[in-house]
């Protein structure tokens, strides 16, 4: 694995603290063991062949089946959560919840994870995450979102921004953002082609749209605060605002410190503003 994420023996050798030729030969012994070739010459390098790609991620699923199982087998209020959430998510929604629920489970070790949608879905999938915040999760996948809670996306420009939404510039967060791909969306539905600035992050998309730089496209919880001061405001353009909730989502087996967190932040003693609704059949 770590010859993998590294892309190298030598980055190898240097995370694990041991020589070159340690990693060949363990790299050595399990090709030996399944019969085939897992890494190949790449110029001066090398890679990982189709085979080797295929068995890497089986081998971050087994690692993170074995943190989940260690897990599983405590006490809920004494385990271990690895929360993901969007980042969105994790700066408005996320850490309310995690003070109430820190509050009351202190002991629960607790870690956090900020990642584009696709990446947190595809980590929840290797169970290297318990838990994610974020939009629904692929039709398709073993994952299921256990609880929402209301949300929508609106449009918002600084204050004197005035162009038309079909020619105004809009600001995009980066590859792999859900909100990025419902504003692509939104432009093949209404026959847009505007001119785009991709930022990246969410605070430097909203930094952008605060200097009169365009409109985008945003989580109405990621701008209530701007609404309120002035300092944006909501652009009406057809159809919008949308509703996109925030999910819950998990797998199919919830080690118990994750259904302990999805209770909590769906009790009544949770502030109304942050509370999730549970399902009763959770949707894949």
């Amino acid at each position: 694995m770590t010859v993998a994420e590294t892309g190298s023996i030598r980055g190898a050798a240097e995370q694990l603290h041991v020589t070159e030729p340690a990693v060949s030969a363990a790299v050595g012994s399990i090709e030996r063991q399944l019969g085939v070739e897992l890494l190949s010459r790449h110029g001066r390098g090398i890679r990982l062949t189709e085979s080797g790609l295929t068995y890497a991620r089986y081998c971050r699923a087994l690692l993170g089946l074995s943190d989940e199982a260690a897990a599983a087998v405590r006490t809920p209020t004494v385990g271990r959560l690895r929360i993901g959430a969007v980042a969105t998510a994790g700066e408005t929604v996320l850490p309310r919840l995690l003070a109430g629920f820190r509050d009351r489970y202190p002991e629960v070790d607790l870690s956090l994870s900020v990642r584009p949608r696709d990446e947190l879905f595809a980590e929840l999938e290797r169970h290297e995450i318990d838990l994610a915040i974020a939009g629904r999760p692929p039709r398709g996948s073993d994952l299921i979102s256990v609880a929402t809670r209301p949300n929508g996306l609106v449009v918002v420009a600084g204050v004197g921004y005035d162009r038309e939404p079909a020619t105004a510039t809009w600001l995009l967060r980066g590859q792999g953002s859900g909100t990025r791909s419902t504003c692509l969306a939104l432009f093949e539905q209404r026959q847009w082609q505007p001119p785009t600035l991709t930022l990246g992050t969410l605070g430097a998309v909203l930094a952008a749209a605060r200097e009169r730089l365009g409109l985008t496209l945003v989580h109405a919880d990621a701008v209530a605060s701007a609404l309120r001061d002035g300092s944006l405001h909501v652009v009406p353009v057809p159809g919008t605002p949308l509703d996109r909730p925030w999910h819950l989502v998990t797998n199919r087996t919830p080690q118990p410190a994750a259904r302990l967190f999805v209770e909590d932040v769906c009790a009544a003693e949770t502030g109304t503003d942050l509370r999730f609704h549970p399902h009763n059949q959770p949707r894949g």
